[in-house]
Parts: structure tokens; C-alpha cells; sequence
């Protein structure tokens, strides 16, 4: 197993399984509004019990196993996957897997410091840092956090030193709280050297208050960012790549645009998401899992799981983005801490 797949696992409407997201904790650092609102993930909040975790070897038998089906891309998420302990052992079970291309993580950099050069001597290869702000009040109050933005800055210079490139940013937008920063952020990135990536407000899950009209489209991003600096779309280097890519004309790099409400790129997903708890979902907006770590501790060998995947994958025709009413999504759905967005 590992080799690349001759037959890809396809869904319902022909899309292939090629990244896999891996959330190893549910807990978070920050209370981002978007994410974890205090109100909700507040000191009562039952968080996941360690035993309920699925193990390293857990974790790296399930890797295997989406890399036999198809999957190319592996991204380490939470919560915030720098509070689970001993984070670099679990990256040097998987950095090895045959067949694996790509691994990386996605962090809210606050640790990143005291992690970075373990975590790439153990094989991680990228990180992705969230950065919604360069200000301290303003991140403060989106992150729900008494650290200064200062920190976030010095994790993402660590993973630079350390070799975790390239390095993304990725900036949720929100209108009237952090769009006034667009053109600044990306100036940022621009001296940084890193590529920034601004995605749009989306509705996930039930507690983040979101409303459409705080939405800020990518249209206008694009056209914020490319009037100070000119810009130029790129071709995704990849069928299934989310963000709308562009390179700067005079050189300094490229921006990124997520755009998932008003561009829903739901017919190119080939994304497939583990809980901490090994429940398989097909969709960032879907409502329940698939329990794989039952068949994981109930004694199912390699075949058996790759047969269960194969059949939740094939049966997926989730589409919710290009599904989404001007009200937003309706009926419940998983919190994007608990899947790592």
C-alpha cells in the first residue's frame, strides 16, 4: 500500500479523494469568534478525553490507508495541533508513507516558536499560519486572546528558519472588523516572503454568528489588492486547488482568495476530513461523521477499513457552497474546531 493509486476513489460526481485533513485535538489556545466563541467553548465546555483520541499508531494506520486510495496530500489540523503532545512524533510516523507527497500543518502560530525546528526535523514539510490582524487590539479581539500578535509574527520567522517553506497565511475577512487591514496584510506578506491567502466568512458550523452581510466578496479583494500593487490571475497548479491564485507583476510573489461563498468551488472538492476521534466527514458543512476508530479497536484489518472508506466516499455527493441560500446553510452542522476548517 502507498504506491500511486491506478484507479482513483471517485463520489458520486466523479471527485477523487486527494487531501486529507487530520485533526488530532479539539482543544484551541485562542477563542477565535469565528471558530471557538467564548460563549460556547467556555471554561464548562467538555472537550475530548485523551483516551478518545485516536493514537499516533492510530492515526498513522489511517493515513496509510487514504494514501492507498488516492490521497496525495496530508494536512495536520485541530483545535490547535501544537497542544497535542508530542506533535513531531506523530509527523516522523507519517512523513515516511510511500505515496505521500505533500505533508504539512495548519497552526495558529502561538507555539510555533518552540515547535517549528523539531516539527521539520521529524518531516513536516509546510505550515499554513492563521493571521487575521497585524495589530495587537484588533487581533486580540478576533482571537479572543491576551497574546500579542507579536508571538503569531515570531512563529511564522521560526518556520522560516527551520525550512517550513513556503509559508501561507491565511486571513478570514470579516466587514467592519478586519477589512480595512487588506491592503496592509498583503503588504505585509509582500516584505514577508510569504503568500497570503484572505478566504471568505463562511458559515461553518452553528455558533460563529455569520451573517452574509459581513461577507467580503472576493471581487472586491482582488480589486483592493491589485490597485495598489497590479496583479495578474495564475492557473491552479492543480485541479481541486481552493484558492484563486494571483502573482504580482512586479515580481513580489502571489495572493491568494478563498471564495467560498460567493465562488463556491464545490465541484472540484477532493477533500476528505478525520476528526481527533476518527470520524471520516466528506464535506467542511457536514452535520455527522463516519466512526472509523470502531472498526480501528473492533480488530478490522487494512482492507476492511479501505472497504469502508471506499464505500462513504463513493456514495458523497455534498456539495453545500453552491447549495448555500442567501440566509446561509440551515440545519446542523460540525463546528470547524472539532474538523480543523
Amino acid at each position: 500500500m502507498g504506491n500511486d493509486a491506478t484507479t482513483p476513489l471517485l463520489d458520486r460526481l466523479g471527485r477523487p479523494v486527494e487531501d486529507l485533513r487530520v485533526s488530532v485535538t479539539d482543544r484551541c489556545n485562542l477563542r477565535c469568534r469565528y471558530c471557538m466563541p467564548r460563549e460556547v467553548f467556555g471554561p464548562d465546555h467538555a472537550f475530548l478525553e485523551r483516551d478518545e483520541l485516536l493514537t499516533f499508531e492510530e492515526l498513522a494506520r489511517l493515513a496509510r490507508v487514504f494514501v492507498g486510495l488516492g490521497v496525495r496530500k496530508l494536512r495536520l489540523t485541530g483545535g490547535e495541533p501544537l497542544l497535542r503532545r508530542d506533535l513531531p512524533g506523530l509527523v516522523a510516523q507519517l512523513a515516511p508513507i510511500d505515496g505521500l507527497h505533500d505533508l504539512a500543518m495548519t497552526t495558529n502560530g502561538v507555539l510555533l516558536r518552540r515547535f517549528a525546528q523539531p516539527l521539520a526535523e521529524a518531516g513536516l514539510r509546510r505550515v499554513t499560519v492563521s493571521l487575521d490582524a497585524l495589530d495587537d487590539a484588533t487581533f486580540r479581539q478576533l482571537a479572543d486572546t491576551n497574546a500579542p500578535v507579536g508571538t503569531v509574527l515570531d512563529g511564522i520567522a521560526a518556520a522560516r528558519e527551520a525550512g517550513l517553506d513556503p509559508i501561507k497565511v491565511n486571513c478570514v475577512l470579516q466587514r467592519g472588523v478586519n477589512d480595512a487591514q487588506i491592503e496592509e496584510l498583503a503588504g505585509w506578506a509582500r516584505d514577508t516572503g510569504v503568500t497570503l491567502r484572505f478566504i471568505e466568512f463562511m458559515d461553518v458550523g452553528t455558533t460563529n454568528g455569520w451573517l452574509r452581510d459581513r461577507v467580503v466578496p472576493a471581487a472586491e479583494v482582488a480589486e483592493r489588492v491589485g490597485a495598489r500593487w497590479p496583479i495578474e490571475p495564475v492557473e491552479p497548479a492543480r485541479p481541486g486547488e481552493v484558492a484563486e491564485r494571483f502573482r504580482y507583476l512586479d515580481g513580489a510573489g502571489e495572493v491568494g482568495i478563498i471564495a467560498s461563498v460567493t465562488r463556491p468551488f464545490c465541484g472540484t472538492c477532493s477533500r476528505a476530513r478525520l476528526s481527533a476521534v476518527g470520524e471520516l466527514y466528506t464535506c467542511l458543512f457536514a452535520a455527522k461523521g463516519h466512526d472509523l476508530r470502531a472498526l480501528l479497536r473492533g480488530g478490522a484489518d487494512d482492507a476492511e477499513v479501505a472497504a469502508a472508506v471506499t464505500a462513504v466516499w463513493s456514495a458523497r455527493t455534498d456539495r453545500a457552497s453552491e447549495l448555500r441560500a442567501e440566509a446561509g446553510l440551515t440545519g446542523p452542522r460540525v463546528e470547524m474546531s472539532y474538523i480543523g476548517g
